[in-house]
């Protein structure tokens, strides 16, 4: 069973999105009707999940050295709050790969440690690198996942050539290493996941190779609010 897990956020601040322009900036309008200008962390297509005139919730820094005080931290999509930081889910999984609250892997590391050199030419790094005693080390790297077409997942939205990379150099370590994809399912309305073949085919076809060679899959659900994340636990993977 898995256990319970809760990550909390800050207090939150309300508003609605106005405009996203350049990738990195959010025009968000505030409950007192002043419009500030937040930091998108999410620098990708965010296909389906911009959605102009919906609710958002932004984080506020004290930090007086950032040019932008707020983050741009979720959105609602049809009642369902969707993380938009794509900072945050390396966080998020290195507490919970910390707690073990994986089954999957619970039993078969001792030590946690991010960002690690490998590759035929040591210059890619890998999100966690999990070590043991017993167990043969496991390669882990992590996907934020919002794009949904009902309660399916799907990743990636867009073209992702450093995404082939790290489906490519993750086989690549089979069968001397454990490689894992983690699939941080930022939205708690999906219970099935799969491969976004329509917008990225090249890293469908990577990814059944990937598991046809042994690639572990970990489409992981988890639930936003204002109030933090809740992990309900791994989606049903259903291959093309």
């Amino acid at each position: 069973m898995t256990p319970e897990f809760f990550y909390p956020y800050p207090t939150l601040i309300s508003g609605i999105l106005r405009k996203r322009y350049k990738r990195f900036f959010a025009d968000i309008e505030l409950e007192s009707g002043e419009i500030v200008v937040a930091h998108c962390p999410n620098t990708g297509p965010m296909t389906g999940v911009c959605q102009i005139g919906n609710p958002v919730h932004l984080s506020q820094s004290n930090n007086p050295k950032r040019k932008l005080a707020y983050t741009w931290e979720m959105i609602q999509i049809d009642n369902t709050w969707v993380g938009v930081n794509t900072a945050l889910p390396n966080q998020v999984i290195k507490l919970a790969l910390t707690q073990k609250i994986f089954p999957e892997l619970a039993d078969l590391y001792e030590e946690v440690k991010s960002e690690v050199p490998y590759g035929k030419d040591k210059k890619s790094r890998v999100d966690f690198l999990l070590t043991s005693t017993q167990h043969p080390p496991i390669y882990l790297e992590v996907k934020n996942t919002t794009l949904s077409q009902g309660s399916l997942a799907l990743f990636p939205d867009t073209v992702t050539t450093r995404g082939q990379k790290h489906l490519q150099e993750l086989t690549d370590l089979l069968p001397d290493a454990k490689s894992v994809m983690l699939y941080f399912i930022n939205r708690g309305d999906c219970t099935e996941f799969n491969s976004g073949d329509e917008f990225e085919p090249t890293y469908g076809k990577l990814l059944t190779a990937g598991i046809k060679k042994g690639l572990m899959i970990l489409p992981c659900r988890f639930d936003v609010s204002p109030e933090g994340i809740h992990y309900l636990g791994l989606a049903k993977f259903v291959p093309s």
